[in-house]
């Protein structure tokens, strides 16, 4: 199997419902084993064999053998998809927790997750799910129809694809996706931006917003700390962008790794050159967790250093995120710098936008707002 060890402390976990939300999963039926569908995006090849084309490893896959990714199986020459609708985590969130601060603030969102990842980030933070297969999680079975209607009854204004890796269980989404769009339910994606560009395509063609987690801007850290490589997530963003999906990117900034100037102003440059300079960007305090426990916690002097990078490179909304209270939570007009959206961590303290634009010299606000 094109795949790698599973983290050994990896055992059976429980579905997570909120406790502050009871009816979240009533009606929900458990289900032991994982659901299998036949998987978009392959190749058949000779003796039974085939080639994944969802995600850049491309995977040649011996019969009854699995991806990297590990939800993603075949059969005969048949590739399947072991999670579509079972997740393995549901939420209701705050779109801020995403974080997606220019798409409809103060609104929620309905966020689940599968097993499975296409990468192994050593310091990822649902390392249990991520890195695990479906039959090593306790999951739901939650169809695409039933997604949105809970998402409904939740009145949360999107559907959110988080946790894990939503390329991994890509059919899942995209199907969620046309569901909730049916009941007039948005759809944000919180991805690695791993992925093969015709899926992504497609997949901007039924969702409303996208945030990729842009792990560093160097091939060495995405060999050495990513198992995975820079190029294509590049790409992705340009899709993204050129699709007019809105996007915001996530930046952890990790002491050491990827918090030199250097690479800092070359990543801010990149973006204002590629993408524009209404891309937000949040540059995020690390923790050490995972297999990353050997380095400290970002210092705000990094975070500060990050942000003043960007705003010197003319990128207009750059974030301090995982800093409650911090200044830099909070949306600024571009043209007058008077707040437009105050934060403190999650909650949304003031708006002052009419209709997407400052209240005080009514300059454009790039994002997705509420009207009024």
């Amino acid at each position: 199997m094109p795949g790698r060890e599973l983290h050994s402390e990896i055992n059976r976990r429980t579905f997570v419902c909120s406790a502050a939300l009871p009816a979240l999963c009533a009606g929900v039926a458990f289900a032991a084993s994982s659901s299998r569908r036949e998987a978009q995006y392959y190749e058949k090849l000779p003796n039974q064999k085939i080639r994944c084309k969802l995600c850049p490893r491309e995977c040649v896959i011996d019969d009854r053998e699995r991806g990297y990714c590990g939800v993603r199986e075949n059969e005969k020459g048949t590739y399947y998809t072991l999670v579509h609708s079972r997740p393995c985590s549901v939420h209701v969130d705050p779109i801020e927790k995403k974080p997606l601060f220019h798409f409809y603030p103060g609104t929620l969102a309905f966020s689940l997750a599968t097993a499975g990842c296409n990468v192994n980030c050593k310091f990822c933070q649902n390392w249990e799910i991520s890195q695990a297969r479906p039959e090593q999680v306790r999951s739901a079975e939650m169809t695409p129809n039933q997604v949105a209607a809970l998402a409904r009854e939740n009145e949360c204004v999107s559907i959110a694809y988080t946790y894990s890796e939503p390329v991994v269980f890509y059919e899942y989404v995209y199907d969620t996706a046309v569901a909730g769009k049916a009941q007039g339910v948005k759809s944000v994606v919180i991805s690695n931006g791993y992925i093969q560009d015709e899926p992504l395509r497609r997949l901007c063609g039924q969702v409303e917003a996208i945030k990729i987690d842009l792990k560093a801007f160097s091939e060495k850290f995405y060999r050495e700390v990513v198992n995975g490589e820079l190029k294509p997530v590049l790409q992705s963003l340009v899709t993204i962008q050129k699709q007019k999906t809105w996007l915001e990117i996530v930046y952890l900034v990790i002491p050491t790794l990827n918090d030199s100037d250097q690479e800092l102003r070359a990543l801010s440059q990149w973006i204002q050159r590629e993408l524009g300079p209404d891309v937000p960007i949040h540059f995020t305090r690390f923790h050490p967790q995972y297999l990353l426990k050997n380095l400290p916690v970002t210092p705000l002097a990094t975070l500060e250093r990050a942000k003043k990078i960007a705003d010197a490179e003319g990128l207009h909304y750059a974030y301090i995120g995982n800093v409650p209270g911090h200044p830099a939570e909070n949306t600024y007009c571009p043209r007058c710098h008077e707040p437009v959206v105050e934060r403190t961590a999650f909650m949304i303290r003031k708006t002052s936008l009419r209709n997407g634009t400052c209240a005080k010299c009514a300059a454009p606000i790039a994002g997705r707002w509420n009207k009024g």
